[in-house]
């Protein structure tokens, strides 16, 4: 289950940091989290799904190290992403 493009471009313009900008943490993440509400809205009508929620658990893993990364290397650009995508902190291991 792929995003339309249209919402992908949309989340790339929002939330890159330049035109075009696919490769920054910031666009990653926000690209992740559309398609992990994506998969969990799905996988509200289609409760017996195993193999979208294995991918969904992959999803969540992968934004969860970008935004350990991005917490790494820039807290303050870590706390604003936060806030626009409406996630919870990830606590340091």
């Amino acid at each position: 289950m792929p995003l339309p493009k249209d919402k992908k471009t949309a989340l790339l313009a929002e939330y890159g940091l330049k035109e075009g900008d696919t490769g920054s943490p910031e666009a990653q993440i926000a690209i992740l989290h559309a398609r992990i509400q994506q998969i969990t809205e799905h996988l509200r009508g289609n409760k017996k799904d195993f193999h979208s929620r294995r991918g969904l658990m992959m999803l969540v893993g992968k934004r969860r190290r970008l935004e350990g990364y991005l917490r790494r290397k820039d807290i303050d650009r870590y706390r604003t992403l936060i806030q626009r995508l409406g996630i919870r902190e990830v606590k340091p291991r």
